[in-house]
């Protein structure tokens, strides 16, 4: 087993890479690799390049082929964010956006529909949100959210889901409760993760 821990903040000392350092302690001992977006200057931008890749069969970019290698690495994917807006942020769509494309991800066509490639990943949602849980619940944000990623994205491309786990009230001036609910959500997700090498 391998995990991935992708993660999308610029600011080093936020809650969210305080979180990916907690849970690549709690994988321990599965190997775990971080993909820090933002250090690692990856260009969100869906580029002329990614269109001929995408349509036309053309070459990936070395970025992206660099980032098929190290998703076929991974058993595990654990996407990390903020909550922007009820979604990911900008960052992590647009590495979705450019890395998880069509005769890697997926293989579409007229003539054949639609065949997912992705089936030997598990993906593990980690969204850290300002709001409280009710007002997710009322507003139908989680329900959103969840639609978009985890049938959207993850559904689409085959591959497994494996645990969502909210973060939620991240911005309220208790530290004792930010710390219960983030050993929470570190515990769902290295729970599910460590439950597929028991398996394994």
């Amino acid at each position: 087993m391998h995990a991935l821990l992708v993660v999308a903040h610029p600011e080093p000392r936020s809650l969210t890479h305080h979180v990916v350092d907690r849970l690549k302690a709690a994988l321990h001992p599965v190997p775990t690799e971080v993909a820090d977006l933002a250090a690692e200057g990856f260009d969100p931008r869906f580029t002329l390049a990614d269109r001929r890749s995408y349509q036309e069969g053309a070459p990936y970019p070395p970025e992206i082929a660099a980032e098929h290698r190290r998703l076929d690495r991974a058993t595990d994917l654990v996407l990390v964010f903020p909550v922007y807006w009820w979604s990911m942020p900008a960052l992590l769509k647009g590495w979705i956006d450019r890395v998880f494309i069509n005769g890697w991800a997926f293989e579409h066509s007229p003539a054949t529909g639609l065949r997912p490639k992705l089936q030997a990943l598990t993906t593990h949602l980690l969204p850290i949100a300002g709001d409280d849980h009710g007002s997710y619940e009322r507003h139908g944000y989680e329900k959103a959210l969840r639609t978009q990623i985890e049938h959207g994205i993850i559904d689409y491309c085959g591959s497994r889901r494996g645990a969502t786990a909210f973060i939620h009230e991240s911005e309220q001036d208790s530290p004792e409760a930010t710390a219960r609910r983030v050993d929470r959500a570190v515990r769902v997700v290295s729970e599910a993760v460590h439950a597929r090498l028991t398996v394994g």
